[in-house]
C-alpha cells in the first residue's frame, strides 16, 4: 500500500481547513509531514455551519448543503494542496477527513460530522475515509478524543512523562507516561468561547496573541460560577463540544454589568484552569505539557498556563519535532491509514469503548 496519505481537519473553532500530505514509511511509525496547507472558510460557509451547532429551521436541508459546500471546499484545499507539493491524486493512498461537528450527543448514541464524502472522492480522484467517530459511539464510548492514539506514536518518550495538550475549540488531553498506554479526554473549552466573545463585542475573528485578555481583569466569581459546571467534576472518559460550551451558557452566568474585556479575560483563565486542573488531576507525574492547535499561538493563554503548572516544562509541539498548528491533520492521515490497514484506531481507555476498533467509512475513489 503507498505510504503517502491526506489528513484534513476544520475543527470547532471553525476558523478553516488544516489539510496535510503524510508519509509513512515504516510500521505504524509517526508520519513525516510532506507539505500543508491551510484554508479559511469563506464567512458564509462559516456562518452556515455555526447555525447547524443549535436547532433551528428546515435543519436537514440546510445541514446537507453545508455538507457538499465544505465537500467542494476540502476539495479545493486537496488540489491547492497537491499543486504546492508537486503530486498527483494517483500519489495519494488515502484522504482521512475529519468534516466539520455540528453534534456531539455520545451519551444520546450518536456525532455529527458533515461532509459529502461521495462527493468528495469524486471531486478528488482519491479514495475519501470519513465519520471516525461513529463506530467508537457504537461500541459504548465517546467517539473522542480520537489524537491520543496518534500522539502516543507521534509523541511518546521512553524517559520522559508527557502531557499533549490540543486547544482547538474545545481542549483535550493526552497523558503519555513512559512505558504505558496513553490515556487522554476532553477537558473542557479551548478557543471557542473566546473566540465567540470577541466575535460578538469587536467583530474580530480571534483574540491575536491573547490581547484583549491581557486587557482586562479575572471576575473570581464568574471564573467560580462557570468552573462550577458538572462537566469539569466528571471523570473521565468524557468528551464535549459546543452543545455545551456555547455563548448562550456564558451569558446566563453574567450579571449584565461587567466591562467585556474582562468576561475575555474570565474566559481565558476558564480554559487555561479547567487544562491546568485536569493535568493536575489525571496525569501525575508528568514533566512536561506540550500544546498543539491554535492556542499554542495565543501567548497570553501559554503564559497563563506555564504560571499554573510551575513544576513543569510548558511548550508547543514544535519542540519534540512536530509543528503545532498540523498536529490534528496528521492525526486523522495516521487514522485513515488505519482504517485502510484494518487496524483499530481507537484507545478503549480513552473513550470508553468495549475495545478497540477499526474506524471510519470507505468512499473509493
Amino acid at each position: 500500500m503507498p505510504g503517502t496519505f491526506i489528513g484534513l481537519m476544520s475543527g470547532t473553532s471553525l476558523d478553516g481547513i488544516d489539510a496535510v500530505i503524510a508519509r509513512f514509511d515504516t510500521g505504524s511509525e509517526a508520519p513525516a509531514l510532506v507539505h500543508s496547507h491551510y484554508q479559511p472558510f469563506q464567512p458564509q460557509l462559516r456562518d452556515a455551519l455555526l447555525a447547524l451547532n443549535k436547532p433551528g429551521r428546515d435543519e436537514l436541508h440546510r445541514a446537507a448543503l453545508s455538507a457538499n459546500q465544505l465537500a467542494y471546499a476540502y476539495a479545493a484545499a486537496v488540489r491547492t494542496l497537491l499543486a504546492q507539493a508537486e503530486l498527483h491524486p494517483r500519489d495519494i493512498a488515502a484522504i482521512g477527513c475529519h468534516g466539520q461537528t455540528v453534534r456531539h450527543q455520545p451519551d444520546a448514541g450518536y456525532t455529527t460530522q458533515l461532509v459529502n464524502a461521495a462527493l468528495l472522492a469524486e471531486l478528488t480522484g482519491i479514495t475519501v475515509i470519513c465519520d471516525f467517530r461513529s463506530r467508537d459511539i457504537a461500541a459504548g464510548g465517546q467517539g473522542a478524543p480520537l489524537a491520543p492514539a496518534f500522539h502516543r506514536h507521534a509523541f511518546g518518550s521512553a524517559t520522559e512523562h508527557r502531557a499533549v495538550v490540543n486547544i482547538g475549540g474545545i481542549a483535550n488531553i493526552t497523558d503519555l507516561p513512559p512505558g504505558s498506554v496513553a490515556a487522554g479526554f476532553d477537558c473542557g473549552p479551548g478557543n471557542a468561547l473566546m473566540d465567540e466573545w470577541i466575535t460578538t463585542n469587536l467583530g474580530r475573528a480571534y483574540d491575536d496573541n491573547g490581547g484583549w485578555a491581557a486587557a482586562g481583569c479575572v471576575l473570581p466569581e464568574l471564573l467560580s460560577t462557570l468552573l462550577a459546571h458538572e462537566f469539569f467534576a466528571r471523570q473521565p472518559p468524557k468528551s464535549t463540544g459546543r452543545d455545551t460550551f456555547n455563548l448562550a451558557w456564558v451569558r446566563r452566568a453574567l450579571a449584565g454589568a461587567e466591562a467585556a474585556a474582562d468576561v475575555q479575560a474570565t474566559l481565558l483563565a476558564l480554559s487555561a484552569g479547567s487544562i491546568a486542573q485536569e493535568v493536575e488531576r489525571y496525569c501525575a507525574g508528568a514533566q512536561a505539557v506540550f500544546v498543539c492547535g491554535g492556542g499554542a499561538h495565543n501567548s497570553a493563554l501559554m503564559t497563563r498556563l506555564a504560571a499554573l503548572m510551575t513544576d513543569k516544562r510548558v511548550a508547543n509541539t514544535g519542540a519534540i519535532g512536530v509543528d503545532a498548528d498540523w498536529v490534528e491533520a496528521l492525526a486523522f492521515a495516521w487514522l485513515a491509514r488505519q482504517a485502510l490497514l484494518r487496524e483499530p484506531g481507537n484507545v478503549p481507555g480513552v473513550t470508553g469503548a468495549k475495545g478497540p476498533r477499526i474506524l471510519g467509512a470507505i468512499y473509493p475513489a
